[in-house]
């Protein structure tokens, strides 16, 4: 699976060069194993979350029992509203979530490195990131690879206009019409947008890129050390339009080559 050699293009959008693709883009595609590696990263996220013990129990409310044409809950001495209990205004709940749970998960290693390597296997193959909704039609060669001049971009207009080059940019203005208000409560909690995942340029030295390339919608720049299987499926979906300096492949070349 996979393919051996592929094309180098300039920020221009022409090809000057093959260059042979390090084994890790012959990696069989597991997406049962990226699930759980995409899970597995998002749950290092969270933060516990837990209720005071005595939330809804600090009162000196008591049942008045029977014979008095009355529920038996626990009612205040002085008058006849209910407290305490399960169900009533201001009493506590039945099963309240505690801190002590453990909300982080955890993965082999071996297990994440497999989950790593199908991910890159996957930005190879045309058929997996057009299934996973980008345009790229007009997309030359996978995967795509770019000369090492990319990372020396230091102007958002600089990466515009190499992404125009690369047949890319349809795949940044569908990020950028994506954009919407979320449905919910999440609107007043930090996350009012949603918007669609975009292309990611992988380098292996920031020569000024990031800076450059953080203001186009859905387009993220990583460093090939950096990178992890949810930049590679985000959402557990194989499949991400990548674009690949040279030296960044070279790294990985070295990186696998240390590993075996």
């Amino acid at each position: 699976m996979g393919k051996i050699s592929s094309k180098v293009f300039d920020l221009k959008g022409e090809a000057v060069r093959k260059i042979k693709l390090p084994s890790v883009f012959k990696t069989p595609l597991r997406p049962d194993v990226v699930k759980r590696g995409v899970v597995t990263l998002q749950s290092h996220r969270f933060q516990a979350q837990g209720r005071d013990r005595m939330a809804g129990k600090r009162t000196t409310a008591e049942s008045r029992g029977v014979g008095l044409g009355v529920a038996r809950v626990p009612r205040l001495k002085t008058s006849m509203r209910a407290a305490f209990g399960v169900g009533i205004v201001g009493g506590h709940r039945a099963h309240p979530p505690r801190s002590e749970k453990r909300v982080s998960k955890k993965i082999p290693r071996k297990e994440l490195e497999l989950a790593l390597h199908s991910g890159i296997a996957a930005t190879g193959l045309k058929d997996v990131v057009k299934k996973r909704g980008h345009i790229i039609e007009d997309v030359p060669d996978f995967p795509l690879v770019v000369v090492d001049d990319v990372e020396e971009l230091r102007r958002t207009k600089d990466v515009e206009t190499m992404l125009l080059a690369l047949g890319v940019w349809g795949d940044v203005f569908r990020a950028k019409e994506s954009r919407k208000v979320r449905a919910g409560k999440g609107k007043g909690r930090g996350r009012r947008y949603k918007q669609a995942i975009g292309p990611l340029i992988v380098i292996s030295k920031n020569e000024g890129i990031v800076k450059a390339g953080r203001n186009l919608p859905g387009v993220d720049v990583a460093l090939v050390e950096e990178l992890n299987i949810e930049l590679l499926a985000p959402g557990t979906h194989l499949g991400r339009l990548t674009i690949w300096s040279e030296s960044a492949l070279e790294s990985l070349r070295e990186k696998m080559s240390e590993v075996a």
